[in-house]
């Protein structure tokens, strides 16, 4: 394990009778850090943070954390890790205090200890004022602020996010996002996995992209897209757009997708496309930089995969 690594995954493979869901897989994430895992459905995400827990045991490779071994020093890891899963596991029958509380009996803390952290953790979840209320009684970002700050509870020096917002509305969304800018802020570092790629771009400093359950790429978000894309996207959509993708303005772009009923020319300048399409007024045209979502449609595809 490298000095400026907190956590570092050597070769880690997986196999689950004949797929192999984890394929020689390594990474490192460092102090104060936010590493985000992307990848299509079954791209062996899940299955990492399993290994990274403890839960799943890898068939070959190495996971140190924390200058400590995972599985053999499991117990000691998670005592210093905050985890939220996809699921909710909030217990129903517990308040907001309660809930934190009986979690941080789970690390062996005094209830004194844990007593002094709860205001903080629930005015950092903005749910003080949800302090005797039920999760039953809470939003959907409430009950994901919840989870939050129950993973909070014992200080952790990292954080394992699991689609930490999937479910909420933007609102909700755009809160969790700002909770965990300020969590980054504070020096923690982060694992997440996530579909959504503005919140990719919004916070991770790196990006690891999987697919298959090999890592595909690596980097930080902007250096990313310039390396894989072109610069410019002129996304076109309306009656008779399909049509465009074999016409003469495709040669006006670098490389041309179609997805659905649009038509995605990728350009290194837009300009003689954009003029080109003007005698389509029936057409609707967007001009936009390219993305991370063009990023991942390009490296893992534009096909629709089921749950694995």
């Amino acid at each position: 394990m490298t000095m400026d690594s907190l956590f570092e995954v050597a070769h880690l493979s997986k196999r689950f009778g004949d797929n192999t869901v984890v394929d020689d897989l390594s990474f490192s994430i460092a102090p104060g850090e936010c590493l985000g895992v992307i990848g299509p459905n079954g791209a062996g995400k899940t299955t990492t943070i399993r290994m990274c827990l403890g839960l799943t045991a890898p068939d070959s490779g190495s996971i140190t954390a924390l200058g400590l071994q995972m599985p053999r020093d499991a117990l000691a890891i998670k005592a210093q890790l905050g985890v939220v899963t996809q699921l909710d596991t909030l217990d129903p029958d517990f308040n907001c205090a309660e809930n934190l509380l009986v979690y941080g009996r789970y690390f062996g803390m005094k209830d004194t200890e844990i007593h002094a952290r709860i205001p903080a953790l629930l005015e950092f979840a903005s749910l003080t004022s949800k302090a005797k209320a039920k999760p039953g009684e809470l939003s959907g970002g409430m009950k994901r602020r919840l989870s939050l700050a129950r993973a909070l509870v014992n200080d952790p020096r990292l954080l394992l996010l699991d689609e930490p917002t999937t479910g909420l509305d933007p609102q909700a969304r755009h809160l969790m996002w700002e909770r965990l800018q300020l969590l980054l802020q504070q020096g923690k570092s982060i694992l997440l996995t996530t579909h959504f790629m503005d919140e990719a771009e919004r916070l991770c400093s790196r990006l690891l992209v999987l697919d298959h359950g090999k890592k595909i790429a690596e980097g930080a978000p902007r250096d990313l897209i310039a390396q894989y894309l072109e610069p410019d996207v002129v996304e076109v959509f309306g009656v008779g757009a399909l049509a465009l993708a074999k016409s003469p303005l495709a040669a006006l772009a670098a490389r041309v997708e179609v997805s659905g009923e649009t038509v995605f020319f990728y350009t290194h300048t837009a300009t003689e496309l954009l003029n080109a399409l003007g005698p389509y007024p029936a057409l609707r045209t967007l001009h936009r930089p390219a993305n991370l979502e063009d990023l991942f449609l390009k490296l893992t595809g534009r096909q629709i995969r089921e749950d694995a």
